[in-house]
């Protein structure tokens, strides 16, 4: 069995903190989660999470213009250069400071970034290799305080900046002699956003407390002029206009001469002048505006508030077009496509991320992760859905193809601490804290069953068995084991004997066979033909943690307390291997900690187990930022993951750091963040000002629950930032086949343009890209099609095929994929039927690929 697990993408989780970015083509939202940064393809109805992490949370993104880069930055100021098209990084750097936003000029030439109150314009990096992608240009000075945002004209000759200090200032990107900055008023509050007209340098600023200022320029953008250089840049400049004269004559002298009382007249500085101010709270009281966007091109203004409300107005006659509320939590972003009608807005409180079709007044995405922490998960038996239960009470079914969540559970009314489905794959059941056990019918959408215990108790676990037709779950506080028919819904029984909470519930997948892990130091198998006698009791050295059966119920692993887990035969109930896993562990030192990391995992465990398909090996996990695969005949460690490098994330440091550490205490006491949200300053010892409920707290990592999918092929676990997945099936975008210097795009496309079809074919197939192979094989006239099949190899045709059946479901030329489809079996049919072992993922081996072909010809 391989051990190549990549990260594949991350679900449960649509939205943290930072900003909303479209792409340029406007199909996809790009939006930080995290650490990380997910695509959600709203043409195409996936996501996908771009395999890198930053140090800490990703506080902004910026995006280049042709969509190719982006700029993401977290929040200790630590920035990665991403290629977007081969989803790698290409470069880090530090921008030495915490950083506000970041924004590129609409020719993609520069990009400005906002830190504390200044504002920094760096070379954007290009398309040829570099020494130093970032290469600092200037650095503005003007705001008191921190700068909030940034907005550039249509023409990339000059920026807006707003600060906290109430004022806005209009920066030239290059060194204009009548415009070198000039600062705006007019507000009572802190800026949020401002914005330039199109073609224009006129500005729109925007307050936090609903105040909307129009400013006019008195310049246009062409009226900017470069300031006269000076020293030998200007003697070398004189001597050229000294030449150009001479060259051109009298004529020219006259045209200067002309000229030259425009000239005097311009020399005035640009000035700006307020024509109105609007304020947003005449529909209601909403005085806290949080995010705003502006479509230039159809001058639609979109703002979120903090009470969930955003409004959509049309520029500059401030007309209201539309109102929604969205949820109850701030918007904290706001972001609006290239076409204007797709409105993107975050909500960090909620997790939410929502795109509103304004115009058609219908969502296009609604998604939200789980408010708390992911507690457990399982995999449908066919591996496409997978189910997740969090501490908020909800129990939410996740596509694994698309990433979307699809259906969400509300029934129950406290924390979830189990979920399972059942044989058949179109049941769910789940335990809950409120002493309830519920199933759930994917079919209708329905909560069907619920099962009750006599006495009220909460429910720590549950397990379904093999047939559906047995629930079962355990009590955290009575310590016994509830056993209900599922068709009936009526209690069976009642199984007694553990003496402390039960943890763990495991049905035997090939007899009638329940094992129950309990804080006892036991583990008791249960005989359901035999009365529900208990067959044996296995005796541990610390509490059960976790207890799951071998695929083929021959043997039984059980996570204890002390960091161990040991392996049982459960027929004659022999122990027959154990793993230590402290030294795996490695659990990370939380910022409150006086011990180190090294003592402190003395406590920690495994709390959670899973076997692999083959049941060759097992899958731990715990209270650490590490997951383990261990062999199980071995009992040595196969591979360890770390599941996340987030510093934002507590028990993430393995040192104490020094720094940190003052004559008055930790740092980490200080909450550093306190009311920063809510634009309240750090108050001082002592001062009361303030929300007293608003707490910043960092959140441990941890691992709460590991499924392995049952086809073998990818893991999940649910972690502190989300339900994290792992497979070998990551896609290479750049594989090649049979590759040599001569093969490029270049090449491919001058043989499309000789119309040499087949050696474009074989060339794009050698390269394997597959947008290269989409446009050679579109090229081809559809009646050269069967000459051009007759001609390909036969390695070359299984490629072609595997392009051709990836593309039926994405692809509008569905009858010219149909006929090469049916030329190329047609022709090489009998070939590949002798080969289907290897051509099986192109082809069916069920139906005989001529008969096939002549099927495609019917359709």
């Amino acid at each position: 069995m391989k051990f190549a697990y990549r990260f594949s993408n991350l679900l449960g989780t649509v939205y943290r903190r930072g900003n909303l970015n479209f792409t340029c083509d406007g199909n996809s939202v790009i939006s930080p989660v995290g650490n990380r940064v997910t695509v959600f393809d709203l043409k195409n109805n996936k996501s996908n999470t771009l395999p890198l992490a930053t140090r800490y949370n990703v506080k902004c993104v910026g995006l280049s213009p042709d969509g190719r880069l982006a700029i993401i930055v977290d929040e200790g100021g630590n920035a990665l250069l991403v290629s977007l098209v081969c989803r790698s990084v290409l470069h880090h750097f530090h921008f030495k400071g915490s950083v506000h936003s970041i924004s590129f000029s609409p020719d993609g030439r520069k990009f400005v970034v906002t830190k504390g109150n200044i504002a920094q314009m760096y070379h954007a990096p290009g398309r040829k290799r570099e020494f130093n992608a970032f290469v600092l240009d200037k650095t503005y000075f003007g705001p008191y305080d921190e700068t909030t945002h940034i907005d550039w004209t249509d023409d990339s000759r000059c920026f807006a900046v707003g600060s906290k200090d109430m004022s806005t200032w209009v920066f030239g990107a290059e060194r204009w002699d009548n415009l070198i900055y000039y600062a705006l008023g007019g507000h009572k509050d802190a800026i949020v956003a401002c914005f330039f007209e199109s073609g224009s340098l006129d500005l729109y600023t925007l307050s936090q407390d609903g105040a909307l200022c129009v400013w006019q320029c008195d310049t246009p953008p062409e009226g900017l002029r470069l300031k006269a250089p000076t020293g030998w840049k200007a003697d070398l400049l004189q001597r050229e206009q000294e030449e150009e004269v001479e060259e051109e004559g009298e004529q020219e002298t006259t045209i200067r001469g002309k000229a030259t009382p425009a000239s005097e007249e311009q020399q005035g500085k640009v000035k700006y002048s307020r024509l109105a101010k609007y304020f947003f709270n005449k529909e209601g009281d909403f005085n806290n505006l949080t995010a705003a966007a502006y479509h230039k091109k159809t001058h639609l203004l979109v703002t979120g508030f903090a009470s969930g409300i955003f409004h959509l107005h049309e520029l500059p006659e401030f007309n209201l077009i539309h109102s929604l509320s969205v949820s109850d939590q701030r918007i904290e972003s706001v972001a609006i496509n290239s076409s204007g009608d797709w409105i993107a807005l975050g909500c960090s409180g909620l997790g939410q991320l929502l795109v509103w079709e304004w115009q058609s007044e219908s969502y296009v995405l609604k998604q939200q992760g789980h408010f708390n922490s992911m507690v457990s998960l399982a995999y449908s038996p066919d591996g496409q859905y997978i189910v997740t239960g969090g501490d908020d009470g909800k129990v939410k079914v996740w596509n694994t193809l698309s990433g979307f969540c699809f259906i969400t559970f509300t029934e129950h009314t406290s924390g979830v601490t189990g979920v399972t489905f059942t044989a058949t794959g179109y049941v769910i059941v789940t335990s809950s804290m409120d002493g309830t056990v519920r199933a759930f019918d994917l079919h209708r959408y329905r909560n069907f069953r619920t099962f009750t215990s006599p006495r009220p108790t909460q429910f720590s676990c549950v397990a379904v068995d093999s047939s559906g037709e047995i629930v079962s779950a355990g009590a955290q506080d009575s310590f016994e084991i509830f056993i209900w028919s599922m068709q009936t819904g009526r209690l069976l029984e009642v199984l007694s004997g553990h003496e402390g909470p039960i943890s763990s519930l495991c049905f035997n997948p090939m007899k009638s066979v329940l094992a129950s892990a309990s804080w006892d130091r036991t583990v008791r198998l249960w005989d359901m033909v035999d009365s529900w006698r208990t067959t044996e009791t296995l005796a541990l050295t610390s509490d059960a943690l976790a207890v799951t059966f071998r695929p083929d119920g021959a043997e039984l692993a059980v996570a204890t307390l002390n960091s161990q887990i040991t392996f049982w035969d459960p027929e004659n109930a022999v122990q027959t291997g154990s793993i230590e896993g402290r030294h795996d562990l490695k659990a990370g030192r939380k910022e409150l900690d006086k011990i180190t990391a090294k003592h402190s995992s003395k406590g920690k465990a495994f709390t959670t187990l899973c076997y692999s398909a083959d049941g060759q090996s097992v899958l731990a996990g715990g209270m650490s930022r590490f997951v383990c695969i261990y062999h199980v005949k071995e009992q040595i460690l196969r591979k360890k993951f770390e599941i996340s490098c987030n510093l934002s994330l507590d028990a993430m440091e393995e040192f104490l750091n020094r720094r940190k550490m003052t004559e008055f205490g930790n740092l980490a006491l200080i909450d550093q963040d306190a009311g920063e949200e809510n634009g309240v300053a750090i108050p001082l010892p002592g001062v009361r000002k303030g929300d007293m409920s608003s707490r910043h707290f960092k959140p441990e990592i941890r691992v709460t629950s590991l499924r392995f999918c049952p086809t073998g092929r990818c893991w999940a676990a649910t972690t502190t930032e989300g339900l994290l997945v792992y497979s070998l099936d990551t896609q290479m975008l750049f594989d090649p086949f049979e590759l040599d210097t001569s093969v490029t795009p270049g090449q491919i496309r001058a043989a499309l343009r000789q119309s040499d079809f087949t050696r474009a074919i074989l060339m794009a197939v050698r390269l394997n890209e597959k947008k290269l192979l989409q446009e050679a094989l579109e090229s081809v006239p559809w009646d050269e099609i069967d000459v051009i099949s007759s001609s390909l190899p036969e390695l070359y045709v299984e490629k072609v095929l595997e392009f051709l059946a990836s593309s039926f479901e994405v692809s509008c030329h569905l009858e010219f994929y149909l006929i090469w489809t049916q030329k190329l079996l047609m022709g090489h049919g009998q070939k590949l039927k002798s080969r289907e072992a290897a051509a099986g993922s192109a082809v069916p081996s069920e139906e005989h690929p001529a008969a096939l072909g002549r099927h495609l010809q019917t359709l």
